[in-house]
């Protein structure tokens, strides 16, 4: 098959980011929906898009997309879909399900309906009347909103922010691919100074140095799809070994983080250290008032504690406050923060640039950024006289 209609799942906010990486790595036909991005590839480009995208939740292939009113439209609609393409003969293809505002709203049943809609088109296809369903998963989703049946089997196994380094979680955890769209949404570059103040376990200082160094966020995981005859296993090969000689190992990066709870700090040494990162990033136990850096013109991307999570609300804006001092006294640094405060000026003491609406699991935030002066043009960055 030379064109696929894939879609990439991702958090509210973010689906403009993951359609800017689609475009990067070359594909050109991307629709943006909401929680979504639609888009077509080939074989290789389901290999690539796993190992490459970081903003992402998941990649699926799309297999149909219809209304229906009734278990019946919802059967024959779903056996005349070509499901042979994909799902051998010993295929596991467990079917979850989940409907929004719709007449269809029993999702058990719905889940049932679409199984025995794939057994019997199944049937026809390879003459037999029972499956043992010992092989590789292909795992489908019916998602039904306002009458519109969306049938998807997923590529991607666990979702795409378990990049495979962090095996231990603290308190509040980011998730891995908002801390990356955080960073995205920063427009730092490696040869500047990166610093997290409130880092936890480390997840944003990780994935920048994972920016920094162009390296593939997916490179040393396995997926669903791997164990798929339809996808030759050479296509996964290539596409590691793409990622492999664009990873840049040898960038020399100026990436801190710090916090005051030593027991995140241990798990954020564990993780770098897993993650190949032990000798990249520089990790410290240190609260947001003594923040010092002898670099110029960087950035600050932060997750600082929110009041219906972490401390009193008052502890909260006490910590904003020194935040804003640390901007302060580094002049020509930018300040990108994820937080549900509304008024975040209040303590930075000016008037943000730039504001986006994010979420942080089911927690609506926004994403607060403070912009430095531009360095001179020519200029190297480097640490202060």
């Amino acid at each position: 098959m030379s064109r696929i209609e894939l879609m990439a799942s991702a958090a509210f906010g973010l689906e403009a980011l993951v359609a800017r990486e689609l475009k990067n790595l070359g594909y050109e036909e991307v629709e943006v929906q909401n929680g979504r991005v639609i888009f077509i590839a080939n074989e290789e480009g389901i290999c690539r898009t796993n190992i490459w995208l970081r903003c992402a939740d998941r990649i699926a292939i799309k297999m149909g997309e219809f209304t229906a009113r009734s278990f019946e439209e919802l059967f024959e609609q779903t056996k005349a879909l070509p499901w042979e393409e994909w799902l051998p003969v010993d295929a596991r293809f467990p079917v979850t399900g989940k409907s929004v505002r719709s007449q269809l709203y029993s999702v058990p049943d719905c889940q049932a309906i679409v199984k025995k809609a794939i057994v019997e088109r199944l049937k026809d296809t390879y003459g037999v009347n029972w499956f043992e369903e010992t092989g590789p998963l292909y795992a489908i989703q019916v998602a039904i909103l306002k009458d519109v049946v969306t049938l998807t089997i997923d590529t991607s196994g666990k979702g795409l922010h378990k990049r495979g380094y962090r095996s231990l979680a603290g308190e509040a955890p980011l998730k891995e691919t908002l801390a990356a769209a955080m960073v995205y949404l920063s427009y730092w570059k490696a040869e500047r100074a990166l610093l997290d103040p409130f880092c936890g376990t480390g997840t944003i200082p990780i994935e920048a140095a994972f920016i920094g160094q162009n390296r593939a966020p997916g490179l040393l995981r396995e997926f669903s799809a791997q164990g798929w005859p339809s996808i030759p296993e050479r296509y996964w090969i290539k596409a590691k070994e793409e990622a492999q000689d664009l990873w840049n190992r040898d960038m020399p990066l100026a990436v801190y983080g710090s916090d005051i709870d030593p027991n995140a700090l241990r798990l954020a040494r564990t993780h770098a250290a897993e993650a190949g990162l032990k000798d990249k990033i520089f990790f410290q136990k240190l609260p947001v008032k003594e923040t010092r850096s002898r670099f110029r013109y960087g950035h600050i991307i932060t997750n600082p504690p929110y009041g219906q999570r972490l401390g009193t609300q008052a502890e909260v804006e006490n910590v904003y406050r020194e935040l804003g001092e640390v901007f302060q006294q580094l002049g020509d640094w930018s300040l990108h923060m994820l937080t549900t405060h509304p008024k975040p000026e209040k303590f930075i003491e000016r008037r943000w640039d730039k504001s986006r609406k994010l979420y942080n699991g089911r927690i609506e935030c926004h994403y607060y950024q403070f912009f430095g002066p531009k360095p001179p043009k020519k200029e190297q960055i480097s640490q202060g006289e």
